[in-house]
């Protein structure tokens, strides 16, 4: 029997015979199988028990791939979302061995709402199990992709599992550039809403009054980067967020901080550095000094790893289109006859 071209037209016909997992498949209103369709490019009907998909012969079998890990996961007890769907679907698009079932069998944490934290692409995935293996993890991408969230849930996680005794967040203050003078209050004041992100994830992991009683205790310790210098960081989980506004002198202060029994996290999007002009990013420049050394793990985010409103994702290859195209630009050679660009010491 010949095998029909991947991308030729075909037809299949899926048959589930238990109602309720039918149910859960197509979701409120059908809202899984639009979302499915839309983003495998085929057309799906419903004809009683059976689905009915209609596309390209590869697009059609990554989709009865999925609804047949789909229907077995359901069968598990766990409930699928619109996003669950399509996250599942892009993950399997990715990764050949990949199965729908890993997204939901990886609990990272329960949050005090009975909410589990998971990784939700193949990139968290691997990014969480970076963070198991090694003591230093970096997390690159863009905002929505769950670097922070996900450090922070393994962070907490630890420390309740006494595999660490303190965890610390630290964060970079470009704004102020580190001197936090001159903005008002005390200093809990100054630095506040340059960490209250860091804050936030961390109440969204835990009880409140037992986060507060953890940070009197000491036992977690939020604070600008600035404030890491000169200490040594040992039996700690600690976690650099927004690295990319680190320079390279903080970034390498930051790195030679950790201790025995630690492990860091650091994590930042290289396209967002809001650094003043001239100077280098300490994460663009560990990325490339560091990459290949054992021990040290580089995971990179695209946008089909951001969590948030679908319209981030359109909106991050927006951009990166347009910076595609700047940088093409720059690399184009001048057109024959057209004046040469005005040199340095000409310019006012």
């Amino acid at each position: 029997m010949t095998r029909p071209h991947a991308h030729a037209r075909v037809r299949a016909e899926i048959e589930i015979d238990d109602p309720s997992v039918l149910l859960a498949l197509v979701g409120p209103g059908s809202a899984n199988l639009r979302a499915i369709a839309s983003d495998a490019g085929i057309e799906i009907g419903q004809r009683g028990a059976s689905l009915l998909l209609s596309g390209e012969g590869g697009d059609v079998a990554l989709v009865e791939r999925f609804l047949a890990q789909a229907a077995a996961t359901v069968r598990g007890g766990q409930a699928l979302t619109t996003s669950d769907c399509t996250r599942a679907l892009r993950m399997l698009r990715a990764d050949p061995n990949a199965r729908v079932r890993d997204l939901f069998d990886d609990i990272v944490l329960v949050t005090p709402s009975h909410r589990p934290v998971t990784p939700k692409s193949l990139g968290q995935k691997l990014y969480v199990e970076a963070m198991r293996i090694h003591d230093l993890t970096f997390g690159i991408g863009p905002a929505g992709t769950g670097k922070t969230y996900l450090a922070m849930a393994m962070a907490v996680h630890a420390l309740i599992e006494r595999r660490v005794k303190r965890i610390i967040l630290a964060r970079p203050a470009v704004e102020a550039g580190e001197r936090l003078g001159f903005l008002p209050g005390d200093l809990a004041e100054k630095v506040n809403p340059y960490l209250r992100p860091l804050y936030d994830a961390l109440h969204d992991m835990m009880e409140f009054d037992k986060a507060q009683a953890m940070i009197q205790r000491g036992q977690i310790e939020v604070a600008p980067l600035a404030f890491m210098r000169g200490r040594t960081l040992n039996d700690s989980f600690v976690i650099l967020d927004e690295a990319q506004n680190s320079t390279s002198d903080q970034m390498r202060m930051f790195l030679t901080r950790l201790g025995h029994s630690s492990k860091a996290v650091v994590t930042g999007d290289v396209t967002q550095v809001d650094l003043p002009n001239g100077q280098c990013s300490g994460l663009a420049e560990a990325r490339v000094l560091l990459r290949g050394v054992e021990g040290i793990a580089f995971c990179e985010f695209t946008e089909v790893d951001v969590v948030r409103h679908p319209l981030v994702q359109k909106i991050i290859r927006a951009y990166e289109s347009r910076d595609a195209e700047r940088a093409s630009r720059r690399d184009d050679p001048p057109a024959s006859g057209s004046e040469p660009p005005p040199s340095s010491s000409g310019r006012t």
